[in-house]
C-alpha cells in the first residue's frame, strides 16, 4: 500500500514539474535545467516503484530516451527546437513507456501545431515586428499530462476497484 502511494506520488510530482515547465516557458521562453534534471534523476525511483526489470524494461526506457536526445539535439542544432524542449522531452522519455512515448510525440505535435497557429494569428493581429517564439514546453507538458491521465492514472482506478 505504501509503495502504491509512493508510485502515484512520483506521478503527481511529474505532473507538477510539467506544469512548472509550461508556465516558465510561457513567461520566460525557458525551461530550467534544474527542472529537467530533477525529472530525469527521479526516473529510476519511478522504475523501481513500477517494478520494471533492468532488462529489457529499463534498458528500453534508457534507449528511447537516448535516441530521443540524439534526434532532438540534431533538431536543436538546426534551430528547429529549443534546448530546454530537447532536454524536457529526453527526461520525459525516461518515464513514459516506449509505446506510449510515440503517442506523446503525436499529441505534442498536434498541440504544438495548434499553439503555433493561434500564436501566429495573435502575432499578426497585433502587428508585432519581433520574431515569434513559440513556448513549445506548453505542448510537451500538455502531451505529457495527457499520457499520464490516459495511461497511468486509470491503473489507479482499476487497482482500487
Amino acid at each position: 500500500m505504501l509503495g502504491e502511494y509512493f508510485h502515484y506520488g512520483l506521478l503527481a510530482a511529474l505532473a507538477i514539474a510539467l506544469l512548472v515547465a509550461a508556465f516558465t516557458d510561457i513567461r520566460r521562453r525557458q525551461i530550467d535545467n534544474w527542472l529537467t534534471a530533477g525529472i530525469a534523476l527521479a526516473a529510476p525511483l519511478f522504475w523501481w516503484s513500477s517494478g520494471l526489470a533492468l532488462w529489457p524494461d529499463v534498458a528500453m526506457q534508457a534507449g528511447v530516451a537516448f535516441a530521443a536526445l540524439a534526434v532532438l539535439a540534431g533538431m536543436f542544432a538546426f534551430g528547429m527546437m529549443g534546448g530546454g524542449d530537447v532536454k524536457l522531452l529526453a527526461a520525459l522519455a525516461l518515464w513514459i513507456e516506449p509505446s506510449w512515448f510515440l503517442n506523446l510525440l503525436i499529441m505534442m505535435a498536434l498541440v504544438g501545431g495548434l499553439l503555433t497557429i493561434v500564436m501566429s494569428a495573435w502575432h499578426l493581429f497585433r502587428r508585432q515586428r519581433h520574431k515569434l517564439a513559440i513556448p513549445y514546453g506548453v505542448a510537451i507538458a500538455t502531451a505529457g499530462l495527457w499520457v499520464l491521465g490516459v495511461h497511468y492514472i486509470p491503473a489507479a482506478h482499476a487497482a482500487a476497484g
